[in-house]
């Protein structure tokens, strides 16, 4: 029985782009819609959204019927918090708001099998196949296919990021434009310089410590974000494109409305 890998990871490690889209609506269909257009991973955020383990279960089912990896922010907390989403097969998770090497050290270590990490065996879920496969294979796939990403987002973490990218056994940093322009009193100026600053300084550290680079959104030209290192790029979020459908149909219906017939009768 063959473990699935990474699409992710796979598609990093050949040197290539790997696309993304944002996850906050609960309906696995959304996540068949995404792996329908060809995108490598969804992001399935945990963190805002009161999403559940059950649903959450439903939604990587949905994701691996295209061979589509499944990325699960989740809730700064506890072990579980961070395991849970592996057990259920996810590809990987991201935990926001990494501030120091010591806590990047002690997700590693909740988080990865021996001798990477310290992580409690069980294998008994759907990612160990129920207890039916070796538990060498297991471990072994579970410390080498699964994806652990940090987000940097406060003016703390920018300061620590260099010890940060050299903790070994996590794979993707991800720079958080809007948490961290809020964080300096520039709330959503994510093209400030010293927001700008803090993106490079990012990337430099990764590049220098062979961690991949994740961004949320397309938060410069593509061709200047690669240059910088950036592989994997979140494109969109599925309730600002629904949003942003529903708008265009009323404006286009508005827009054709017969003569005498004011705005206000379509609302």
């Amino acid at each position: 029985m063959k473990l699935r890998s990474s699409r992710l990871l796979r598609e990093l490690r050949a040197g290539n782009c790997a696309t993304s889209f944002k996850i906050n609506l609960a309906d696995p269909r959304i996540i068949e819609l995404c792996g329908l257009a060809g995108f490598s991973t969804v992001w399935i955020c945990n963190e805002h959204v009161g999403n559940d383990w059950f649903n959450l279960e439903n939604q990587i089912r949905a994701a691996k019927l295209y061979d589509m990896d499944t990325i699960v922010r989740v809730e700064k907390g506890s072990y579980s918090d961070y395991v849970k989403p592996f057990e259920a097969d996810a590809t990987g998770i991201m935990v926001p708001h990494v501030t120091t090497a010591d806590e990047a050290k002690q997700i590693v270590q909740m988080t990865r099998f021996h001798p990477l990490g310290r992580r409690a065996i069980d294998g008994g879920n759907v990612d160990g196949v129920y207890c039916q496969i070796p538990l060498a294979d297991y471990l072994t796939h579970s410390n080498t296919e699964r994806v652990l990403i940090f987000q940097i987002e406060s003016p703390e973490a920018l300061e620590n990021v260099e010890a940060i990218a050299a903790v070994p056994g996590f794979d993707i940093l991800l720079f958080g434009p809007g948490d961290f322009s809020h964080l300096i009193g520039k709330a959503g100026q994510i093209h400030d310089p010293v927001v700008v600053a803090a993106r490079k300084r990012v990337a430099a550290a990764a590049k220098k410590h062979g961690k991949f680079l994740m961004t949320p959104g397309m938060i410069a030209p593509r061709a200047e974000l690669e240059t910088e290192g950036f592989q994997a790029f979140n494109l969109g979020a599925d309730v600002i494109g629904i949003a942003q459908y529903c708008k265009d149909r009323l404006a286009a219906f508005e827009k054709d409305a017969p003569v005498g017939k004011t705005k206000s009768v379509y609302q």
